[in-house]
């Protein structure tokens, strides 16, 4: 895979999704806190990237990944690194 969206992103949060969790609609500015996922859940998906696509996301990395789109681009930043 060369590229992670917003789609596989929703599918991932979905997963994990909280009771009430509205991942429907435009939600790529929406900051991860206000969807109802703290920075421990953030990190669990950022796991789950990892074991699904195969690229190292770092812990810290969830400073990089406020809201959605930030952390799509993160991912393809990470893809574009490792050359994949």
């Amino acid at each position: 895979m060369s590229t992670f969206t917003l789609d596989d992103l929703r599918d991932l949060l979905r997963g994990g999704a909280e009771e009430g969790a509205v991942l429907d609609g435009d939600i790529a500015n929406t900051r991860f806190d206000e969807l109802g996922y703290d920075s421990l859940a953030v990190l669990e998906i950022a796991g789950e990237i990892q074991r699904r696509f195969g690229v190292v996301v770092p812990d810290d990395a969830v400073s990089e990944m406020p809201t959605p789109a930030r952390a799509v681009e993160f991912v393809n930043s990470l893809f574009a690194r490792a050359g994949a």
